[in-house]
């Protein structure tokens, strides 16, 4: 039955190419231009699941050009519902791996990269697939302006001290670190829907901003 669904989702994906961006590596180094024809603050979330997160933000902030990515098919397929329910036009969904970041973001691109409970990849070996891992730390320093930002937000905390060690190590300075973002009197939070789900239990959330000064 799962799997049933899980074809529909493909083929409803399918069906609705024209919502999605095609070929995004079309767009690097170019979105504000090109895509969404304005100069803006650019803003990135890498694993965008159903949408809540960065369609809430689209609605909230009409000044910023926002991108959301996700891999899945079926599961971006939620996000574009979401984008028509808060009818924005500042939000571009991409159907792309964010392992090949570089394929469709150009140097010094992107003003802030949200990493919202990220696979934890929890086995030693898969460590470098850790979105917060050395390897994408290096990526991201590549496509942020000198002053931009990755806000990370997660409930594993051993993700989580693993990404504090990350950031640190490779030369982020952080701020706003909190282990009990619900708890910490943290204002203008906007949840995923896992993150509402994981609340609402009582659970920790771990939050932190990193960035760097200059380069």
């Amino acid at each position: 039955m799962r799997l049933r669904g899980k074809q529909k989702k493909r083929a409803r994906f399918f069906r609705m190419q024209d919502e999605f961006v095609q070929e995004p590596q079309r767009y690097k180094g170019k979105w504000n231009e090109a895509y969404f024809r304005r100069t803006a603050p650019l803003h990135v979330e890498l694993g965008t699941g159903r949408g809540q997160f960065i369609s809430t933000l689209a609605f909230l902030n009409p000044d910023i050009n926002y991108i959301g990515i996700e891999k899945f098919p079926e599961v971006i397929i939620r996000a574009h519902d979401k984008k028509v329910e808060r009818n924005v036009s500042n939000l571009a969904l991409v159907c792309f791996d964010v392992t090949d970041i570089l394929e469709i973001f150009g140097e010094r691109e992107v003003d802030r990269i949200y990493l919202n409970f990220s696979d934890p990849w929890p086995k030693k070996k898969h460590a470098d697939r850790r979105l917060t891992s050395k390897p994408f730390l290096e990526k991201y320093r590549y496509i942020l302006q000198p002053d931009g930002e990755i806000h990370f937000k997660t409930d594993n905390q051993k993700l989580f001290e693993f990404s504090l060690n990350t950031f640190c190590e490779a030369g982020w300075r952080l701020r706003n670190i909190t282990f009990d973002l619900h708890n910490s009197g943290f204002e203008g939070n906007v949840m995923t829907e896992y993150e509402a789900k994981y609340a609402a239990q009582g659970l920790p959330i771990y939050r932190l901003e990193a960035f760097l000064d200059k380069r």
